[in-house]
């Protein structure tokens, strides 16, 4: 049985209750989780499982494994959990942060991302310039942070592959990478200005992201250039 990925839906679910449906050492499987497992450049997401504390979570295959600090429960056995929310909302706030940024990257220069990683409210991406423009950083974060004021809103839809594939701005963003067997693309919409499939947790609006700051922009090669923002109450 897959895990049903809860947060796909409901970024801000904090608890649920589960059954667990493999263990393997001091790994367990559910039957469903809010956990964000490590990937897309997102670290996983921490708390407590069973009253266990959960220290990693990744997916493999159609599976969520979560590890646990202690001895796990049994298969079959109906759990409680809570994800840890702190962590969690300052890497939403991080994330739909970087998207803000990619998609100010892409209106104002036209340029695409090659990469990035976050960790809670830290964050670098790459981008395909060379060389970067004169007065690159401070005009970044004041176009970064003007879009974050305007508190647009933040929407989570899912589309049918043969649609996803046919919108321009998914297709600048390589939905065409996504495996043909996924029948179903989970768009990430800042309403008027960034749109990608994506699948990690987000806030609302960018309004609750706070403000940003541009720590420092770096060469890695010609044409990949490295920003690095923190993420500012």
């Amino acid at each position: 049985m897959a895990t049903d990925l809860l947060f796909l839906r409901d970024a801000y679910l904090r608890a649920f209750d589960a059954t667990v449906t493999a263990v393997d050492g001091e790994k367990v499987a559910l039957d469903r989780t809010a956990f964000y497992p490590t990937g897309g450049g997102q670290p996983h997401d921490t708390g407590v499982l069973a009253g266990l504390a959960v220290t990693a979570v990744a997916k493999a295959g159609d599976d969520v494994w979560h590890t646990v600090a202690g001895y796990p429960p049994d298969v079959g056995q109906h759990v409680h959990a809570e994800v840890e929310w702190e962590r969690r909302h300052a890497l939403m706030r991080t994330h739909t942060a970087l998207h803000v940024l990619s998609g100010v990257i892409w209106n104002e220069w036209g340029t695409a991302v090659t990469g990035g990683n976050m960790e809670p409210l830290a964050a670098r991406m790459d981008f395909e310039f060379d060389p970067l423009p004169d007065g690159f950083g401070p005009r970044v974060e004041e176009l970064v942070n003007t879009e974050l004021a305007a508190d647009r809103p933040v929407e989570v839809s899912f589309l049918p592959r043969s649609t996803a594939v046919a919108d321009a701005d998914l297709i600048r963003t390589k939905v065409s990478l996504i495996p043909a067997s996924v029948p179903e693309i989970r768009v990430v919409d800042i309403v008027g200005l960034d749109k990608q499939a994506d699948g990690g947790t987000h806030v609302r609006s960018t309004g609750e992201v706070g403000r940003i700051r541009v720590v420092k922009t770096e060469s890695k090669g010609k044409g990949n250039k490295r920003i690095r923002i923190e993420v500012l109450d």
